[in-house]
């Protein structure tokens, strides 16, 4: 039997490769022995996590374990290392540490239910039971033959995987894996191990013993060494916007003066289809596609700095959209991008996100006429090129007509009370959950154009540029600068491009300086009462 090249795994900054092998042992005896280290090294692990959130020192942790369990210093320093892992991973997605269930909470919560029985309750069980008490982990060490605890070693051609069973016996296992294609990874692993065999000359290995579906696999880790990079931004970059709806990737071509030279978009619905292993390797393609469209073209690629990407929850009236953020794995194929690009020798450039759609959609698809996913992309790649998107000219002058943002204003106050009448009649919880979060939404980009209207309409007061003068330059007139962009994203939406989703309009506003109403307005200087369900222009002298 054989297994897959895994996904590279990052840490740190540095890049993983991690092949998956399955062990055979000649004596049921000696399985039995391993299963047992699993169990205890698995408990090791939760009796660290605690240990660690009780604010033991890592120290005196890794003595109580050896002490407890009578096991090497080498494995107990290693359960912390996870535990510590686990506990890091949990605090960076916002969840409760105290309440982790080791196994997975998911199959967890499944296992609680009673009307789940027979062969199913037994496989599910048996999942969870493998995920909690099948683990095994060994770091890499370049000074102990690459591995002290788990090492690989070739016995007549053979190789084997030697387990320190952590009281001075060891446990040998036959590693079955075969390469399946002329590039498959496992390749270029057993050729360095048997020339690290043959000099002398180790490198560090990682590998992680699996319990699944009864057998026991191991993962074998290396960190990846790679090319000198010779594509980088002097010829252009590709700057790379990935979307929900549709969902698809959009690649703006941009030249090294900030110029947009061709657009393209790869549609990523294969990803929301078949189980994790298939858009796992779906997704390695389009990384792959990705990267020779930018060696072809010899630019650079670049995309955005995102950490966390929200997946709705549940109850919220949005079940299909959330289900499509749930399958998303934006970060995932942002890394398997940035990732391959290493090993073409591709400089990758990573941009801070912040409204780079809201950007693109009021300022560059009106002039180039391209829709706003494209458009986003295009700043991205402008912001990796290191230009600077001002807020332009006829834009700060619709910002300071107060006409125009109190129009805006009574559009929202408006909506809002129409979807306040929507929630009373709506009998479906899911539907108002839906409702509520638009009102909620819209409350914000209310709250958010009184205040500026407020700001504006004061005068600027000593004590206000004297707060001004102690805040950083460069920082304080990028948040002003975010701020005017909101408000105009806000204010534009409700005064003309929630009939004019194309966002058309506004060519004629920031070529000629018109401004936009729409649908019922109030008076307008130089207009009487407009009731029209179009964009209307108003010139602003």
């Amino acid at each position: 039997m054989t297994a897959k090249l895994l996904s590279v795994k990052k840490k740190n900054d540095r890049n993983f490769i991690t092949v998956e092998c399955l062990l055979a042992f000649d004596k049921d005896e000696d399985r039995e022995k391993v299963l047992n280290l699993m169990r205890k090294f698995s408990s090791m692990v939760r009796f660290a996590y605690k240990r660690l959130l009780e604010g033991v020192e890592r120290k005196e942790l890794k003595k109580l374990l050896s002490q407890k369990y009578g096991i090497n210093t080498r494995y107990s320093d290693d359960a912390i290392l996870l535990a510590q892992q686990i506990l890091d991973s949990c605090l960076q997605r916002g969840q409760n540490p105290k309440k982790l269930v080791f196994g997975s909470r998911e199959l967890f919560e499944k296992l609680k239910k009673k009307h789940l029985t027979g062969e199913r309750r037994k496989k599910l069980r048996q999942k969870w039971e493998e995920r909690r008490y099948g683990i095994l982990y060994s770091r890499g060490d370049k000074s102990k033959e690459g591995n002290l605890n788990l090492r690989l070693v070739n016995l007549d051609n053979q190789w084997h995987l030697r387990i320190n069973l952590g009281n001075g016996e060891y446990v040998w296992a036959k590693v079955v894996r075969s390469a399946k294609r002329e590039k498959d990874r496992w390749i270029n692993l057993v050729w360095d191990l048997t020339q690290a065999e043959r000099t002398g000359n180790w490198f560090a290995y990682t590998v992680r013993l699996k319990l699944k579906n009864g057998k026991i696999y191991a993962q074998i880790s290396k960190e990846e060494k790679f090319p000198e990079i010779t594509i980088t931004k002097e010829n252009g970059v590709i700057g790379i916007d990935i979307n929900a709806y549709p969902f698809h990737l959009a690649l703006a071509w941009t030249s090294r003066d900030g110029n947009l030279e061709k657009y393209e978009r790869i549609s990523l619905n294969g990803l929301l289809d078949g189980n994790t292993d298939k858009r796992e390797y779906l997704s390695w393609q389009i990384a792959h596609q990705v990267v020779e469209i930018a060696k072809r073209e010899g630019k650079a690629i670049v995309v955005e700095n995102l950490e966390k990407i929200p997946k709705g929850r549940r109850g919220d009236g949005m079940p299909k959209l959330r289900q499509k953020l749930q399958k998303w794995i934006y970060k995932g194929l942002l890394e398997k991008i940035e990732v391959v690009c290493k090993r073409n020798g591709v400089q990758v450039i990573k941009v801070n996100p912040a409204y780079t759609s809201v950007i693109g959609r009021l300022k560059y698809s009106p002039i180039y006429r391209i829709d706003k996913d494209v458009a986003g992309a295009y700043v991205i790649a402008r912001r990796g090129l290191g230009f600077k998107e001002s807020l332009p000219k006829n834009y700060r002058k619709l910002l300071e007509d107060k006409e125009f943002l109190s129009y805006s204003v009574a559009r929202v106050e408006d909506r809002i009370a129409k979807l306040k009448k929507e929630i009373e009649k709506e009998k479906n919880e899911y539907e108002r959950n839906k409702l509520k979060g638009r009102l909620k939404r819209l409350r914000k980009e209310l709250k958010l154009l009184l205040r500026y209207l407020w700001d504006s309409g004061k005068s600027e007061p000593a004590t206000q540029q004297a707060v001004n003068r102690e805040r950083k330059p460069m920082r304080g007139r990028a948040r002003s600068l975010q701020k005017s962009w909101r408000v105009l994203s806000v204010a534009l939406a409700f005064s003309c491009l929630e009939w004019c989703p194309d966002h058309s309009p506004l060519k004629r506003v920031l070529i000629s300086g018109d401004k936009v109403a729409g649908g019922v307005s109030p008076s307008l200087p130089g207009q009487g009462t407009v009731a029209q369900n179009r964009c209307s222009f108003i010139h602003l002298g």
